[in-house]
């Protein structure tokens, strides 16, 4: 069935979808968050989303075309969260392609990925034995493809994610991360969860960030002037 205002959200129990789910509903949306584990389902309708119990390592193409059908969009939000290369991979890049290759076969041109602002260089910088690296290559190899796809999308790229509330403003980076040139000092380069969320929801009910890489920090300017 068709919902022109159903958001899919992967990794709906993280901590940025966990707090996207409710603005989005605030927005009049409806939300499926996609979780591994049946546990969490209790968590995920506290903040207003629908449940869907789908392993995203594990889902093909088709499985996950199924829950797209009929979506507005869907946000890539999914993480390994660290542990072992192999995983990383598997979720953070593989998992991340067959959603959006998911995402075409049902018709769905929105498509919103929640990557992190380092992740068009910190590859080409770090050595590959470095634990950060196999993170790193992951999320800098999904953008990649996306860019090379026909879908409408917003990739996102966040600093260092923090748990202040949020201030609705922020600051536009350049894509290697900086300001204007300038690299952010330690109390710049950071971004709150919560002004993630309220990106995401922007970006979703504005249809703003159209084929966009956003690099962006907590600043002053308000998110709908920031992201057009």
């Amino acid at each position: 069935m068709s919902d022109a205002k159903r958001v899919v959200i992967l990794g709906g129990h993280g901590k940025v979808a966990l707090l996207t789910a409710p603005r989005l509903t605030s927005a009049g949306c409806s939300v499926d968050s996609v979780i591994r584990d049946p546990a969490q389902s209790a968590e995920v309708e506290a903040a207003g989303g629908n449940p869907v119990v789908l392993d995203v390592e594990q889902a093909g193409v088709e499985e996950l075309s199924k829950a797209f059908d009929g979506a507005q969009a869907v946000v890539f939000a999914a993480g390994a969260g660290g542990g072992s290369p192999t995983r990383t991979n598997n979720v953070d890049y593989e998992a991340a392609v067959r959603s959006m290759a998911a995402a075409k076969a049902a018709g769905i041109k929105r498509f919103v990925m929640v990557s992190y602002a380092g992740a068009g260089h910190d590859c080409e910088k770090l050595d590959p034995d470095d634990s950060f690296y196999a993170y790193a290559k992951a999320k800098h190899d999904a953008d990649a493809h996306l860019r090379q796809t026909e879908l409408d999308f917003t990739i996102l790229g966040p600093g260092k994610l923090t748990l202040e509330p949020a201030t609705g403003t922020i600051q536009l980076a350049d894509p290697d991360g900086t300001i204007g040139g300038r690299q952010p000092g330690d109390d710049e380069a950071h971004t709150s969860r919560d002004n993630v969320a309220e990106v995401i929801t922007h970006v979703i009910t504005a249809n703003a960030g159209i084929r966009q890489t956003v690099i962006f920090y907590d600043g002053r300017t308000p998110i709908p002037e920031a992201i057009r």
